[in-house]
């Protein structure tokens, strides 16, 4: 199966890894938006609205760069008990997030969108549920040893594929959303896009 020429507006190596298994020739082009004004303007809205809304200003920022081809945006959020969690700061800020969510459920929000020649053309998103284990201090300063600052530049202070699996007890939802991107839902707009 052959799909139309593809650009990520990301860096994300877990979105690239993605595709590439998935076999979709694409290339990067990160996307330059200030996320922190685009959720400002979105206070209030509900999680999936807000990674929706900057995986389609993601898309629809490299647009410009790539005309013609369908340009693919994502994003994720996560939330444990009604509270947002962005990338940690900091290595303590890491720790932090990590205490909040032991013994709770973190909710994963992870959209994409494509978009082609400045107009959205194809969004989705979807939330995976994430029963995160009860973590004392022992482990999560073993855990940050091993995994920071990797997981500096990850929602949720994690990667799946590597010991972030460790933290949880039960993962309710899909395994590529969990990594950060919708990925069956994009490949099935993909081919009715061609």
């Amino acid at each position: 199966m052959t799909f139309p020429e593809l650009v990520l507006a990301s860096q994300s190596a877990s979105r690239r890894a993605m595709l590439d298994a998935a076999g979709v020739a694409h290339q990067a082009i990160p996307a330059r938006i200030d996320e922190r004004a685009l959720e400002a303007g979105l206070t209030g809205a509900a999680p999936d609205a807000v990674a929706l809304a900057l995986a389609k200003a993601k898309a629809l920022a490299v647009c410009p760069s790539a005309p013609g081809a369908l340009v693919l945006g994502s994003d994720s959020l996560v939330v444990v008990d009604g509270r947002r969690f962005d990338k940690p700061a900091s290595r303590e800020d890491a720790a932090d997030h990590l205490r909040f969510f032991s013994g709770r459920v973190m909710e994963l929000h992870s959209a994409a969108a494509l978009a082609r020649d400045g107009a959205v053309v194809w969004a989705h998103a979807e939330c995976a549920r994430l029963s995160v284990r009860t973590l004392d201090e022992g482990f999560i300063s073993a855990y940050l040893d091993a995994e920071w600052p990797e997981v500096a530049a990850c929602v949720g202070v994690f990667r799946i594929e590597a010991r972030g699996v460790q933290l949880f007890d039960s993962i309710e939802g899909s395994h590529f959303t969990v990594l950060g991107m919708p990925l069956l839902a994009v490949l099935g707009a993909l081919r009715g896009l061609k």
